[in-house]
């Protein structure tokens, strides 16, 4: 078992959620919920990622929030909600625990340090959107994208990122060329190499330094949570 919110849950808690829990692949689209529909299951992350889409009635949309192996899709139900004005879908193919809503609602009513560890997970989630909404609002799009780079591996195995530019443009809500732009100013610094279909993260710490104070305080909430791993300190020296 390689979630992190479910590892750090006590055994008993854990005991409360194990006969629900069914491990099930996850590839990349597949939907987890759809906007406005009743989120029937919750997802523990195993491996991959999920990616959190605010869509307008016009169709645009923009990714709000990221979610892998530190902790659970469907933080609304751990909120008493049953529904989402946003959608949810794999990123980056994985594996993962499903289990019904419902069958989660039900444990937490049993216990409430479950509810607790569940209740901070879901504290943390939100730093990340709101820094999100910071990011897309005061940052630029190299920075956006450096943090978004960081954000992915954090939740992956090495140094590789499987994407394309396409996809990039909708999750930071811009133009194709910008994406390809910034990638192009990220890896004139050598901070990564951008191939077809995917990027490889070359020096982490200066990505670090490039995303700036768009990337770190949501991080840093879910280390102290032990839910993340720690952050590394970047180079005030590189540019």
């Amino acid at each position: 078992m390689h979630n992190r919110l479910l590892t750090s849950l006590s055994s008993n808690d854990r005991d409360l959620l194990l006969p629900s829990l069914r491990l099930v692949d996850l590839p990349v689209r597949q939907m987890l919920f759809e906007a406005d529909a009743i989120i029937g299951d919750v997802y523990f992350m195993e491996s991959g990622f999920a990616s959190v889409v605010a869509r307008a009635p016009s169709g645009d949309s923009i990714e709000v929030g990221i979610i892998g192996r530190e902790g659970m899709v469907g933080v609304q139900v751990i909120l008493g909600q049953k529904r989402s004005p946003h959608e949810c879908y794999i990123q980056v193919s994985g594996t993962g625990y499903v289990m019904p809503a419902d069958d989660l609602w039900a444990a937490m009513s049993k216990s409430w340090s479950l509810a607790d560890s569940l209740l901070k997970f879901a504290y943390a989630f939100l730093i990340q959107v709101t820094h999100s909404a910071l990011a897309n609002g005061r940052f630029t799009i190299e920075q956006r994208l450096a943090r978004w780079l960081l954000m992915a591996q954090d939740r992956l195995d090495g140094d590789d990122v499987a994407l394309t530019h396409e996809f990039l443009a909708m999750m930071l809500g811009v133009r194709r060329s910008g994406v390809t732009l910034a990638l192009q100013e990220l890896e004139g610094r050598h901070a990564i190499r951008s191939l077809r279909g995917h990027v490889v993260v070359r020096d982490r710490a200066l990505l670090e330094h490039i995303a700036g104070g768009c990337y770190g305080r949501p991080e840093s909430e879910l280390a102290h949570l032990g839910l993340g791993p720690k952050l590394s300190q970047p180079d005030p020296n590189k540019a």
